[in-house]
């Protein structure tokens, strides 16, 4: 692992006119590496947030065609940061003549504006949340089947998107594969993230060892979707070093890869696996 690092945080609140989210992303990129910041992360559906199944469906394009990657690309590369693009929608089917379905993919690109990494979403927001609030994410996303562990100049990264913070297994497996550093972009509901968001990425945190980067979504969006904010940087020891509130901003912190082997060798638990059997 290298030095320690600046890494920034930007919180959105995206909406569907896909300019003017680009325009506001884009400018808190700036902000944060104007004060510093060396690598810079955005949130979950950073380019467009709120569409139903028929809107996403009727805006999306392959990846190749997306109005946001030379945008995001291009910022990299003026600015001389490794930016991270918490999720765009992109159409799978290429052809036009098969199966109708997007991928919700997180993309890694270098401080020299090409692209390093790419992740799908694993796991699919289905979920009936009290309230009457309900998604299925599965109608219109197919679900990613590859983990990825990225290679940063300060170490591994760890790739994955929001609702896969519910699933542990996920980023033991990134730890123990290299991942110094996870990334969760998100759009966490309000009232799912006012219970879980801090206890589940500190959580995550502990067990791995890893320092989290977490940017998010926040306020309201087009269909009634609210979403949390509070966008957090967290150590490895579980202790939150930066925190947003409820409205568009960037919050940054210093890191220190040498915090996380340090933390692993006091608490080795990411190498005391044991097979066991089930009893039910």
């Amino acid at each position: 692992m290298s030095s320690s690092f600046k890494a920034a945080c930007v919180q959105t609140s995206s909406q569907l006119d896909m300019d003017a989210n680009l325009e506001a992303a884009s400018a808190l990129v700036r902000d944060a590496a104007d004060n510093g910041a060396q690598m810079v992360l955005m949130p979950e559906n950073v380019s467009l947030m709120g569409t139903n199944r028929e809107q996403a469906l009727a805006m999306a394009v392959p990846e190749a065609r997306h109005k946001a990657l030379p945008v995001f690309t291009e910022l990299a590369r003026e600015k001389g940061v490794w930016l991270m693009v918490g999720s765009l929608s992109v159409r799978l089917d290429e052809a036009g003549g098969g199966e109708d379905m997007l991928a919700n993919r997180s993309l890694l690109i270098s401080d020299q504006g090409e692209i390093m990494a790419r992740y799908d979403k694993i796991h699919m927001f289905d979920v009936n949340i009290e309230g009457g609030e309900s998604h299925r994410e599965s109608e219109t996303y197919r679900p990613g089947a590859h983990a990825v562990v990225a290679a940063t100049p300060w170490g591994g990264l760890g790739m994955t998107i929001c609702y896969d913070l519910r699933f542990p297994y996920l980023y033991r497996s990134l730890a123990q594969a290299g991942a110094h550093f996870l990334s969760v972009p998100s759009a966490f509901t309000r009232v799912s993230g006012r219970a879980h968001w801090h206890v589940l990425l500190r959580a995550r945190a502990v067990e791995t060892g890893c320092y989290i980067f977490a940017p998010a979504q926040c306020g309201d969006h087009a269909n009634d979707r609210q979403t949390y904010g509070h966008s957090l940087i967290i150590d490895p020891w579980g202790k939150i070093l930066a925190e947003a509130g409820d409205s568009p901003c960037v919050i940054a912190a210093d890191i220190d890869p040498s915090r996380v082997a340090a933390v692993r060798a006091m608490i080795p638990s990411l190498e005391h696996d044991r097979k066991f059997t089930l009893l039910a």
